[in-house]
């Protein structure tokens, strides 16, 4: 019962971290800071690169709510547990877009130019894609299939 939860509590979190500030960003320190979402930032991929755009959107949209709702899906008897390693390579695609945040940060401080802090949201964007794969190791460990009495 637990798991299901936090798996279903996974549909409200994620949109919610989309649209969380996941860092701030200025390019002088006397400056203000620019807060950058998940989704503020494909916006401004879509304008300048759609490839690399639709790239981020799967990763950082569709792989982690794809495996919540597949998940879902299986804990209440709907989808066969065959799908478990689909799921878990969805699991990693979306944690694919946490390294690739975590590393456009370092390398921007690293340059120096400008100045970079992280937010709330890339703490919660990145605590929600671990519970997600936790749900999903919890979920193969235990066998969990339909919903109890």
């Amino acid at each position: 019962m637990l798991l299901r939860l936090a798996n279903l509590s996974l549909l409200v979190l994620f949109p919610v971290a989309w649209f969380a500030p996941l860092l701030r960003a200025g390019l002088l320190p006397l400056f203000g800071l620019s807060e950058i979402s998940v989704i503020s930032g494909l916006q401004s991929l879509w304008q300048t690169d759609v490839f690399l755009a639709l790239v981020v959107t799967a990763f950082a949209l569709f792989a982690p709510y794809l495996k919540t709702i597949g998940l879902a899906l299986i804990h209440y008897g709907l989808l066969r547990r065959r799908v478990l390693p689909v799921l878990a390579i969805l699991g990693k695609l979306a944690m694919a877009d946490i390294f690739l945040i975590a590393l456009y940060i370092t390398i921007a401080r690293g340059i120096g130019v400008g100045r970079i802090e992280t937010a709330w949201g890339l703490h919660l964007f990145t605590g929600c894609i671990l519970a997600s794969l936790l749900v999903g190791h919890m979920t193969r460990k235990r066998g969990l299939t339909k919903p109890g009495p």
